[in-house]
């Protein structure tokens, strides 16, 4: 008998995507370990490898182009419109290619996160197509107007054909999907044990005076850490290899450890608006200090959602850049409501898949 196999297409831009569709996968090979994911993204086989220990097969390929960014927080828009037209233009070769792909291989089921072609794809090999995100692409490019929006109209009637969208928190309508499934939270959890961590890295400091810094897989062009020598009492840890060698910066880039292994030993996450980051530090109850970021759709609804949900903190980019970090020392904000906040996202589509594909 033939394993189920699962076709596991990750938009083409930065690693959040990457990172919390990767926590799902390893949720359904927790469960189901017959089941064969093939993961469709350029993202690195090392990032997709420290998200999931069971068998899965890699599949370098882009059907988007998310924004093309330097870093994090910088956006070249005539760059990403003319990627848009491009993978527009070439929409019905890159569609035949997955489609002998998909029917080669048996796949029975496309779970998309959020690719636009990843539905017309599978409706033309003949199978469901599933896509999980809290935002599509065309919300964020319609706010750009101009060009962009014959693209997001584009990117609409893509999304239209997506036969059920699982909607994260934090979340913006999403109205072009016709169905719509509420899920929790989801994200990866910590792996290794703090008092290992504390002991590998010579963690002294007490954990209100320990605090990640994590820009995503782009980074900052220009992260202040000279700031970090006002704060001697305390340690950092950051993920940036390009990082200066201070006293009270710990440097855990290019090891196998992820941002969220180190999030229970931290008093706050320091970081730019991003959906994994946010996720993962809500799941472990950690506070939030985040940059606001005004020319992305996208942000004011994941600030919004730890405005209302988190312990955090909010500060602009001149603040970050160009203050004193200040910030560090200020009182953190309690959430606005005290209604829980489901984390469940993973369990819930893990198990809709499992469900599907052993049928």
């Amino acid at each position: 008998m033939s394993r189920p196999v699962l076709y596991v297409a990750v938009t083409n831009h930065g690693f959040g995507h990457v990172t919390r569709t990767a926590a799902v996968v390893a949720e359904i090979q927790r469960r189901s370990p017959e089941i064969l994911p093939i993961m469709v993204t350029t993202a690195p086989r090392w990032l997709l490898d420290s998200y999931l220990e069971g068998e899965f097969l890699h599949r370098p390929r882009a059907f988007d182009v998310g924004v093309v960014q330097p870093d994090s927080l910088t956006m070249d828009l005539p760059a990403t419109l003319a990627k848009l037209k491009e993978i527009r233009d070439r929409a019905s070769s890159i569609i035949a290619s997955e489609v002998s792909f998909i029917r080669q291989n048996r796949v029975g089921l496309v779970l998309g996160d959020i690719p636009p072609l990843a539905a017309p794809i599978a409706r033309a090999a003949g199978v469901p197509c599933w896509m999980g995100s809290n935002f599509g692409w065309d919300y964020i490019y319609r706010a750009w107007g101009g060009e962009f929006e014959a693209i997001a109209d584009w990117i609409g009637e893509c999304f239209a054909q997506c036969d059920r969208l699982f909607r994260m928190p934090f979340h913006e309508p999403m109205s072009a999907f016709p169905v719509v499934q509420e899920v929790g939270l989801t994200g990866g959890s910590p792996r290794h044990n703090p008092d290992d961590l504390r002991s590998k890295f010579n963690l002294t400091a007490p954990k209100e005076k320990t605090a990640l810094l994590t820009f995503g897989g782009l980074g900052l062009a220009e992260i202040p850490y000279h700031n970090l020598t006002r704060f001697p009492d305390w340690q950092f840890i950051t993920t940036d290899k390009q990082a200066p060698d201070l006293p009270n910066l710990v440097n855990v880039g290019g090891t196998a450890f992820r941002p969220v292994d180190f999030m229970p030993l931290c008093g706050r996450v320091v970081s730019k608006p991003g959906y994994g980051t946010f996720s993962e530090a809500c799941r472990l109850d950690v506070p939030i200090v985040s940059l606001t970021r005004d020319d992305f759709a996208e942000a004011a609804c994941l600030l919004a959602g730890i405005r209302r949900h988190c312990v955090h903190r909010i500060i602009t980019p001149a603040e970050f850049v160009e203050g004193d970090w200040d910030f560090l020392q200020a009182p953190l904000h309690p959430p606005e409501t005290d209604l829980p906040l489901d984390k469940t996202g993973n369990e819930a589509i893990a198990q809709a898949v499992i469900d599907y594909l052993g049928s």
